[in-house]
């Protein structure tokens, strides 16, 4: 079966990790952002996967390839302006078969794809939408269904009141959002005109309620990958083991992944992963809940717990890091503390005794002198 994966954002809320990196392939634990979804995929059967591209594509097809690394073939579309979720969809018609998947391509989920195929197969539906649970809807749409599994309403962002009054009788049916996977025929390209930015969400799916569109109740892990702070969610649930994924594999029982060619002389709290040509000075404490990149030193007496630092960083001694990213290539000071969500782009210079806390985000390249911020 075939499937086309919308990754034509440019990812602006997980700025500055997408500033200089395609979202598709922003480094997520051990493997690009993507990957997740391709091994997903074929773990279900699928062997034939179009990406639909915009932003940085080229990055995107250099790092992945033709696909032959996960068992599939991998073709690229690039829009060659913003066409929204159905416009790109119509800009890949003369690809697709009569049934494929539809996918979002910023989320992990470990969603049974197979039996949400089976379903829409039953029902004879021309569109099927994954859905699952959430505990707080108030920042999605939700879809009812009636009793078939038919799509009966879409309702846009709730509010908390309307949705305590539905729970009383039903307080899944008053949680469930599109989990951004679809099982579609082809014939619904018919309700889409070609070069035009049309939304699949707001303009197709209420032409198909009461005409073919059906939900699929999905009982599976779920989370878009859209800020920094649900980026570090990810990560904390793959090392977790909260999601199915390949990394558990490398991770173990313990939860611990560290590389033959890592030097650790301080403390790793398991769950973590350490990749090669990492370094822990003795008196350095890292873990839990933390990935360091190739090539990632921690000095002596730092601190890092809750964190994700990409290759290359180097951390100096006496730092303390909770809750935050780092990307590739910074160079963080001594007695330097990074905290509370705060994500340095690639190639960021921190100089000595900074304080970077609150969410604050520094942008690629930007050097900070010793005691420039406290923030």
């Amino acid at each position: 079966m075939q499937a086309v994966i919308l990754a034509g954002g440019e990812g602006t809320r997980l700025r500055p990790l997408t500033s200089t990196v395609p979202k598709p392939v922003v480094p997520l634990v051990d493997r690009p952002l993507i990957s997740y979804m391709l091994e997903w995929l074929g773990q279900h059967g699928i062997n034939d996967v179009i990406m639909s591209c915009g932003f940085l594509a080229s990055g995107v097809r250099n790092v992945l390839g033709d696909g032959s690394a996960f068992g599939m073939r991998l073709r690229f579309v690039e829009e060659p302006e913003p066409l929204g979720t159905a416009g790109a969809l119509k800009f890949a018609e003369e690809m697709l078969e009569d049934r494929f998947l539809m996918l979002n391509g910023d989320v992990l989920t470990d969603i049974d794809l197979t039996a949400q195929i089976a379903q829409h197969e039953r029902t004879g539906a021309t569109a099927t939408l994954a859905l699952v649970a959430v505990p707080d809807p108030t920042n999605y749409g939700l879809v009812r269904l009636d009793e078939q599994s038919r799509v009966k309403e879409f309702v846009e962002k709730p509010s908390s009141d309307s949705i305590a009054e539905r729970q009383g009788a039903d307080a899944l049916e008053a949680n469930l959002i599109s989990a951004g996977a679809y099982v579609l025929q082809r014939d619904i390209l018919d309700l889409v005109p070609a070069a035009k930015n049309v939304s699949i969400e707001r303009e197709v799916w209420p032409a198909l309620v009461g005409n073919g569109l059906y939900g699929f109740r999905a009982e599976a892990y779920w989370l878009d990958i859209g800020t920094p702070e649900r980026y570090l969610q990810c990560t904390f649930d793959i090392i977790e083991g909260n999601v199915k994924t390949a990394v558990a594999e490398r991770l173990g029982s313990g939860y611990l992944a560290v590389s033959d060619e890592a030097d650790v002389q301080g403390r790793a709290i398991p769950p973590a992963v350490l990749e090669r040509g990492v370094s822990i000075a003795a008196g350095a404490h890292v873990g839990s809940l933390v990935v360091l990149g190739q090539d990632v030193s921690v000095g002596s007496g730092s601190v890092v717990e809750r964190s994700v630092i990409l290759n290359g960083s180097a951390i100096g001694e006496n730092c303390v890091l909770r809750n935050c990213i780092v990307a590739a290539g910074c160079r963080i000071g001594d007695g330097t503390t990074i905290t509370s969500g705060a994500v340095l782009g690639e190639g960021v210079t921190v100089g000595a005794d900074n304080v970077i806390a609150n969410g604050a985000r520094i942008f690629p390249g930007v050097a900070l002198p010793d005691s420039a911020l406290r923030f």
